[in-house]
This record gives structure tokens, C-alpha cells and sequence, in this order.
């Protein structure tokens, strides 16, 4: 949780979590959604020694946990490992860089749909109908992902629905023109 001690950093190996921030003004931003695969709490590396963001489970999840020891041990046993973890941290790095560009972006529609596209490239599945978001995100998710105010959000939605760009069925988005591989 934001403000405790870091003392281990997980590896996801099942599920989905999201990770947020309480704001001062006490609101929640959410910052990003990591899938199985991916580390939560790599920053227990740095010098401030507690974790700057909260995380939660979106659905059942497993994770492993490692000590900053035991990791290190792990790393020197296995470089490969280490290799990777730099390749996800540098894959973050850009598209954080993205998602700040995409901020300069005026259009709230255009930066949604660039939102609901990143989500899907990382978090969708193939159907016949197009990439299917595999967990419901609500507006207020995806505000903050966007960082547009939720009333703004529910509008954008619907434009992009009048436009064909996603569809809304049973609690999932569907991007039908978003091919994944």
C-alpha cells in the first residue's frame, strides 16, 4: 500500500492489478494495470523506502514475492532475469512517454480511444468481433487513465460508440477494428 515500508517487490504470475495513488486532495488516480508477467514494486530499489502507489487485484490473482536480497541473488544467479526486467522497465519508460504526449492531445475522444487501445494491445483477446478488454474498466478507471474528468469520459464513450470505434456488451468493450496479434 502508497506509504508502507518497501520491503518486496511481486511478480505477477496470474491475474491483473491496478496500481493507484492517493492525491493529496485524497482523490485516487490510477496509474497503470500490470498484468501476469509484469513486477509490482520494483521501486523498493530506490532510495525513498516506501512504495509510492497503492495495488490492487482486479480479478484472482498470484504473485511471488522477493525480498531486495533474494532478489539480487536470483539476478546474479540468473542474468537473464535481470536482462528482462530492464527490457520491461525500458518498454514502461516508453509508453509512459506515450501516455504523457497523448495528455497534449485536445480532443478527449482521440486520447480515450488511444487509452482503450493501449489497454486492449496489453490486456485484450481476440474474438470474432474485434479485441475484447478482458476486465471492466469503469469511467472513473478510465478518467484517470485519460486524465479527463468522468463526465467528459461518458461522453467521449458515447461518441466513440455513435462512431463504431467500440462497442459495450455485457460489461466489456469491444474495439472491432483493433487486430492483435
Amino acid at each position: 500500500m502508497q506509504g508502507d515500508p518497501t520491503d518486496e517487490m511481486f511478480l505477477i504470475k496470474g491475474g491483473r492489478v491496478k496500481l493507484s495513488k492517493v492525491l493529496n486532495d485524497g482523490s485516487e488516480l490510477t496509474l497503470d494495470i500490470r498484468k501476469a508477467g509484469d513486477f509490482v514494486g520494483e521501486n523498493m530499489f530506490s532510495e525513498e523506502g516506501q512504495y509510492p502507489v497503492s495495488a490492487y487485484c482486479l480479478e484472482d490473482t498470484l504473485t511471488c514475492g522477493f525480498s531486495r536480497s533474494q532478489f539480487e541473488e536470483l539476478v546474479l544467479q540468473h542474468p537473464k532475469v535481470g536482462l528482462q526486467i530492464i527490457k520491461n522497465l525500458s518498454e514502461r519508460i516508453t509508453w509512459l512517454t506515450m501516455r504523457v504526449g497523448s495528455l497534449a492531445v485536445t480532443n478527449i475522444e482521440d486520447r480515450l480511444y488511444d487509452v482503450l487501445t493501449s489497454v486492449a494491445k496489453e490486456h485484450g483477446a481476440v474474438s470474432p468481433q474485434g479485441t475484447v478488454i478482458q476486465f471492466p474498466l469503469t469511467h472513473e478507471d478510465l478518467s484517470f487513465l485519460t486524465g479527463a474528468h468522468r463526465v467528459s469520459i461518458t461522453r467521449a464513450m458515447k461518441a466513440l460508440k455513435a462512431a463504431g470505434k467500440i462497442i459495450h456488451e455485457d460489461k466489456q468493450l469491444i474495439l472491432p477494428t483493433l487486430k492483435i496479434a
